[in-house]
């Protein structure tokens, strides 16, 4: 199971990659293990300002369907169009690959001060227990 160093992790198993003023969300290793294959994702927040913490979309495994959760504020720029099934696309990218070609949205943060209540990899992996 991966944990990258450069990325912040939420309690809620999304993880973010800030580069400048925006930033790649996706969630975690973990998060997918736990899911198991992903089947379908919906994100239909693209082009609106979301506060920290607020759902921005769902995602849903063959058992279940799980809230996706803003990890900081921001406006939803855009959504990984490799996970788009209605463009035939493949959301089990998120299982193989979920902090490269399984990112989930782009956000132009809006308040880079949350940024510093999320976890660094090492608290993230004591938070879960590996």
């Amino acid at each position: 199971m991966q944990f990258p160093d450069q990325l912040l992790y939420t309690k809620e198993h999304e993880w973010i990659r800030v580069e400048g003023n925006t930033a790649t969300v996706g969630i975690t290793d973990f998060a997918q293990s736990e899911l198991g294959d992903l089947v379908y994702v919906e994100i239909e927040t693209v082009g609106e300002t979301l506060s920290k913490d607020e759902i921005f979309g769902t995602v849903e495994a063959v058992k279940t369907t799980s809230d996706l959760f803003m990890p900081v504020s921001g406006k939803v720029l855009e959504f990984n169009p490799a996970l788009d099934e209605k463009e035939g696309n493949d959301p089990t990218l998120i299982n193989s690959d979920p902090y490269g070609a399984g990112w989930l949205i782009k956000i132009e943060l809006t308040d880079s001060s949350e940024l510093s209540g999320l976890m660094k990899s090492d608290e993230y992996k004591s938070m879960i227990g590996k």
